[in-house]
């Protein structure tokens, strides 16, 4: 393959090098942020020899190439270009200016977010060996004494990340919102601070106010929230940058903090708070009243949307969504939605790498399917099924029905960020065996219905195409 030829039909298709406002790469993925997404010829970049797949998405052009093989055009892009290697934050940046406020918005939060999905994953695994265990224990299987630490202490470890959540959203925010990500975190140490009461014990009611002139502040803590904090650290980036204004220099290493903490500290108690946990609660209370009163039509209409929404890029914004859940209920009804729509996908394009006679199309479709098992769609998505589109209506049409059957069985997860194969590490233990049957159910039908009605039976689409031009040209 000659990797300079690539880089220029690329560097040629995508408008010149005066269309680049900023370009990366990962892995495999050639990572552009354009000036006008209107000069990109999309359909002449997937027939250059070595791009298995292109498409928009967070307002980047991504073309995948593959490993190893996109270390190697990109490096021919400076010398063509007379551009540098900008990191895959700038091209984030740069790429905003592309997207419209519902995909700004749902980029902020998978910034926010996916940093702090280890911690999350990390806790929901300890969850589940805890439920494992207890009943174990329970059923007589083990023998665990009443006074041994073990069980309390399992505890102690799985619900650390929740206790705290407020400081790992306040670090992670303050990045993505431009403040100090220390003082960030003390903001959210006040907002969980042991002199507050415990925010699992408000059921109960209020314990103490402060009173400040007359007015009541609760002494209420916010361990396990999240639109709280979101919200502070929000407004304190906004009175940071303000106060660095107005604060000298000299001053503004000691100023500067201590306003942002005084401040803030008292918004956040008085207004912020209450606010941002009224509107968490009703988040989280409507989608658990779907999920109660019409649990199938709940899993059906959002399994079967999902990977739409992936398309506009807007999934991002469930992290903030299911961390909200987990928090109020301990239960992530979506996760396991989403990897019914994700293995959907899986089971549509083996079924296109079986039927069709495109060695291109099958290049790209059995690595996609594999990523699939992962978590990992846009290759199989932009790749193969969005391309021959009845692919991907078959495979919504399955992960709706395979969300509808894991609703009705009320399967949740203790844990987001993972799917498929290791979202079942999250999986609450007692719903593993309909999580596992629900996969099989989804990427049986996905790949049925493409094998049997998804258009690809003898060639791809664009060879059916190709010989519909050519039959009527010899009739002409």
């Amino acid at each position: 393959m000659n990797y300079q030829h690539c880089a220029r039909q690329i560097l040629n298709l995508i408008g010149g090098k005066a269309n680049i406002a900023s370009m990366a790469h990962c892995a495999t993925r050639l990572r552009l942020a354009l000036v006008d997404n209107e000069k990109l010829d999309q359909p002449g970049i997937e027939k250059v020899a070595g791009v298995k797949a292109v498409f928009i998405a967070s307002g980047q052009l991504q073309i995948i190439l593959g490993t190893g093989v996109v270390n190697k055009v990109f490096a021919e892009l400076p010398g063509l270009t007379g551009l540098s290697m900008s990191s895959t934050d700038e091209v984030k940046q740069q790429s905003r200016a592309n997207m419209n406020p519902l995909q700004r918005l749902a980029a902020v939060l998978s910034n926010i977010f996916v940093p702090i999905i280890p911690a999350i994953v990390a806790t929901g695994l300890l969850m589940g060996v805890l439920n494992l265990v207890n009943n174990l224990n329970q059923r007589g299987y083990i023998h665990i004494p009443a006074d041994n630490g073990l069980l309390p202490m399992l505890s102690l470890f799985s619900s650390a990340a929740f206790v705290i959540l407020p400081i790992l959203i306040a670090f992670s925010a303050a990045k993505e919102f431009g403040c100090n990500p220390f003082v960030a975190a003390v903001l959210g140490g006040i907002l969980i601070h042991p002199d507050l009461q415990n925010a699992w014990m408000t059921s109960h009611g209020v314990a103490g106010y402060f009173d400040l002139w007359g007015l009541e502040v609760g002494k209420v803590g916010y361990q396990g929230t999240v639109l709280p904090i979101l919200f502070a650290v929000w407004v304190m980036a906004h009175l940071e940058k303000q106060l660095r204004r107005l604060v000298p220099n000299c001053l503004d290493l000691v100023l500067t903090p201590f306003l942002s903490v005084l401040i803030m500290g008292f918004i956040s108690l008085i207004a912020i708070g209450p606010a941002g946990r009224w509107l968490g609660e009703m988040l989280s209370d409507g989608i658990m009243a779907v999920y109660t009163l019409a649990p199938m039509a709940g899993g059906f209409i959002f399994a079967g949307l999902n990977q739409a929404i992936v398309i506009t890029g807007l999934h991002h914004s469930f992290n903030a969504v299911e961390a909200q859940l987990l928090a109020n209920t301990g239960k992530d009804v979506l996760n396991p939605l989403i990897s019914m729509a994700v293995i959907a996908q899986a089971g549509a394009v083996l079924a296109v790498f079986f039927r069709t006679q495109d060695q291109t199309l099958k290049e790209i479709a059995l690595p996609a399917c594999l990523t699939c098992f992962f978590g990992i769609t846009e290759p199989a998505i932009y790749g193969v099924t969005l391309k021959l589109f009845r692919p991907f209506i078959i495979a919504s049409l399955a992960a709706a029905l395979g969300g509808a059957f894991t609703a009705a069985m009320q399967v949740y997860s203790l844990g987001f960020g993972v799917t498929v194969i290791p979202g079942s590490f999250v999986i609450e233990p007692g719903g593993l065996g309909a999580y596992l049957v629900g996969l099989l159910l989804t990427f049986g039908l996905a790949f049925v219905g493409t094998w049997l009605f998804g258009g690809c039976r003898k060639e791809s689409a664009r060879d059916q195409a190709q010989n519909d031009r050519e039959i009527s040209g010899e009739l002409s």
